[in-house]
């Protein structure tokens, strides 16, 4: 574990870690949460590790892992399944390097790190209150699917700290989409700036700049429309439709980097 790399070697891993692994050309990082005895519970779409319901399926799915076509005889996955699987840490890699998410970094620490879905701000619960949000959302279903509104991070994430961002009965989004959307973002809103400065590196500059202050203030640990949300509340609440998927969007994205 180093300032820019959050590599885990197997021995470290304790139950309750939110781990991660990078896939193909590192388009995105597959999260879930360790639980002890070699088992990782993480978040899919049916099984399928990432996946949009558009043509960016394509990107996505060929950048995952190639599985074996022998069967794990440790894993029980099913095609009956609410999302959220049991899988050996062998299979949750995928021949990928093991990686553990950071939380209760510092200011600076997390802004070093450039690529978002690595670590947060956001203190963490113990160990064994993580465990049991997992399992009981193993059983119980943590909502629908999307890359881009309710993935694999934001699984872990509320399993590590039981905090959602919720905003007229929706859930927010996690630290890779915001990474994703953030990028663009910098650059449109950097874009009149260059009345200010037509020097490219300045640009560059505060384009890098829009760009850390959107991660920053979406961060779930500065965010100010978080709650606590019990496991067992958050289920029922996505059963009877009073908590539904955010819709991650520009306008929200520049009111939280406006936000006082």
């Amino acid at each position: 574990m180093g300032l820019l790399s959050n590599r885990l070697d197997r021995a470290s891993l304790k139950p309750g870690d939110h781990i991660y692994s990078w896939r193909t050309a590192y388009i995105y990082a597959h999260h879930g949460i360790y639980v002890g005895d070699d088992k990782v519970v993480h978040f899919t779409r049916r099984g399928q590790e990432v996946g949009t319901g558009t043509v960016l399926d394509v990107l996505l799915v060929s950048s995952g892992p190639r599985r074996s076509l022998v069967p794990c005889t440790t894993c029980t996955h099913t095609n009956d399944t609410n999302g959220v699987v049991s899988s050996c840490l062998n299979c949750f890699l995928s021949g990928g390097i093991l990686y553990r998410f950071e939380y209760a970094v510092t200011p600076g620490v997390f802004l070093a790190k450039a690529r978002g879905g690595t670590c947060t701000l956001a203190l963490s619960d113990p160990n064994e209150i993580v465990v049991h949000r997992a399992k009981y959302l193993l059983d119980n279903g943590f909502g629908c699917y999307n890359v881009f509104k309710n993935n694999c991070e934001d699984f872990a994430i509320y399993c590590k700290t039981g905090l959602l961002v919720v905003d007229q009965r929706t859930m927010g989004q996690s630290g890779q989409a915001v990474s994703i959307i953030g990028g663009p973002l910098a650059a449109v809103l950097s874009t009149p700036l260059r009345l200010v400065t037509t020097n490219v590196y300045g640009m560059v500059a505060t384009a890098v700049s829009v760009y850390c202050a959107s991660r920053y203030a979406a961060d779930i640990g500065m965010r100010r429309d978080v709650m606590k949300v019990d496991a067992e509340d958050l289920t029922r609440r996505i059963a009877t439709g009073a908590l539904t998927v955010a819709e991650p969007g520009i306008p929200a994205l520049v009111a939280s980097i406006n936000a006082p």
